[in-house]
């Protein structure tokens, strides 16, 4: 009996260490899950000590110091949200790494919105409520605090949910659902919201159909014929030339219309300067690249992936120059009023605002983004250097089209909508084509495959290429996004009215 003690004792002890091994290894779990609300709660906070130490000794101080905040919790939900989209697609088709992705993104985010960022924004959301109809300063004050408040939560109930939206839809929807509370539904100019309201369906279709042209021609010119690495020399350089003419037009348009003024005609004749140099010096880029490659798709992908890279760093840029002001054009709204400034279309943006927006988005790219960004890149439709390559040359032709036509379009849905496109034209071709039947039936000839059509055609039946549950529930995100920050804005100004009005 005594022998058998101390087998018992240590059989106890070898349990005990067990649970507390469990412990630890449960509350390392928890703690992981914890860092990134942590780390986010740590940002508010240095973000309301920067607006204080800004502001201290100016009125309405505390109001600033609030909205800073506020501030900059939407601009992390738009890294974590919106940002996902320039870099989703190259880091799908593994043309990048998630480290590499997030990096160029958080910087050049960053650079776009401190550099190209502007110094003055409408801050009324583009005209759509009118300043005047406000009784009082105060009433305007916490309708922005509302309008900024609402968007940013649905943004993060989108992102929680898988959801990539338009933060620019949010803040419009807030600024709406706020106004029509705080001074009735003549302050909002609803033929504004009509042209809003049709870029839901624009958008994205218009991003779908670029990307599904572009993919097929590539398939059509360089995957699909007997010599792919000879095709490949010929035409990449100038799709290359055609991305650098698309992005140079983009950032002279849209990224840095702030530092200079460029009109289409003028942005447009600088994209074409830019494509013709990019091509010149591309040819021999792309045959020194393809010296010894084997006749293969696989190839192919290397001629696309430092193209893809460099399209990533431009669309952040862009993003950061243009999207900073959804977080930063209320909250400056605010600043201006509470400080005296009065009610106005349009304010200077002060610089630590700025600040505060731009380290904001990349705050929560960084905590919060790797998530969208797959999905984007990997589980709506598989992505190859390719695909993703028309995914982002779609993006920035888009825009410049919808400029050119005066449209409302929303990068979000341009970007996702081409996702969607590109997945969409492979299932329509692969069923269809009769260029890819007789490449298969070459390639079968050639290896002596053995073909059997009816097995190929009930395959082709059940597969689909792009996942529905995702395309239903953006889609969904999509069309009630104004009205959600709509009414949620409208809900907070009422409860925030009774406290401080």
């Amino acid at each position: 009996m005594a022998q058998q003690t101390p087998r018992l004792v240590k059989q106890t002890l070898d349990k005990d260490l067990d649970k507390i091994s469990s412990v630890e290894a449960a509350t390392h779990s928890v703690s992981r899950r914890l860092a990134g609300p942590g780390t986010a709660l740590i940002f508010l906070v240095a973000a309301m000590l920067f607006a204080a130490v800004a502001v201290i000794d100016r009125p309405g101080a505390i109001i600033v110091i609030a909205a800073a905040a506020v501030g900059a919790y939407m601009a992390m939900n738009i890294g974590a949200n919106d940002v996902t989209n320039n870099v989703g697609p190259a880091v799908g088709s593994k043309a990048m790494s998630m480290g590499l992705a997030l990096f160029i993104a958080a910087v050049f985010e960053t650079a776009g919105a401190m550099i190209a960022g502007g110094d003055v924004v409408e801050t009324i959301s583009k005209g759509i409520v009118n300043p005047a109809l406000f009784e009082n300063t105060d009433m305007f004050i916490w309708a922005m605090m509302a309008a900024l408040l609402s968007s940013a939560l649905w943004v993060n109930l989108a992102t929680w949910i898988g959801a990539p939206v338009s933060t620019t839809h949010a803040v419009v929807g807030g600024v709406v659902g706020a106004g029509i509370a705080a001074a009735g539904f003549g302050s909002v100019d609803w033929g504004q919201m009509g042209g809003i309201a049709a870029s839901w369906v624009i958008s994205p279709l218009m991003g779908g159909v670029v990307a599904a042209a572009f993919l097929a021609f590539i398939k059509e010119f360089i995957i699909y014929r007997h010599d792919k690495i000879t095709a490949a020399r010929r035409w990449v350089p100038v799709l290359i030339a055609v991305m650098v003419g698309a992005f140079s037009s983009y950032l002279a348009l849209k990224g840095l219309r702030q530092l200079v003024h460029v009109s289409l005609l003028n942005a447009v004749l600088v994209g074409l300067v830019a494509g013709a140099l990019a091509w010149g010096l591309s040819v021999p880029l792309i045959r020194r690249q393809s010296q010894g490659l084997e006749n293969r798709n696989q190839s192919l992908r290397k001629l696309f992936q430092m193209p893809l890279i460099f399209s990533a760093a431009l669309l952040s840029f862009a993003h950061g120059a243009n999207d900073v002001a959804n977080a930063i054009g209320p909250l400056s709204a605010i600043v201006s009023v509470a400080q005296g400034g009065g009610v106005s279309g349009a304010v200077t943006i002060p610089l630590w605002v700025m600040v505060i927006g731009a380290i904001g988005i990349s705050v929560g790219l960084l905590l919060f983004g790797p998530r969208l960004i797959r999905l984007v890149g990997e589980q709506i439709t598989k992505l190859n250097p390719m695909r993703a390559f028309c995914v982002s040359l779609s993006a920035a032709l888009t825009v410049i089209i919808a400029s050119w036509l005066g449209l409302p379009v929303s990068s979000t849905h341009i970007a996702v909508g081409a996702v969607f496109g590109v997945g969409f034209f492979r299932e329509w071709y692969t069923r269809n084509s009769k260029r890819r039947v007789e490449y298969m039936k070459m390639k079968a000839d050639k290896w002596e495959i053995e073909e059997r059509p009816e097995r190929n055609a009930e395959e082709l039946r059940r597969r689909y290429l792009v996942r529905r549950s995702h395309f239903m529930t953006i889609v969904a995100a999509w069309v009630i996004t104004v009205p959600a920050a709509g009414a949620l804005a409208a809900l907070l100004y009422l409860v925030m009215s009774l406290f401080f009005l």
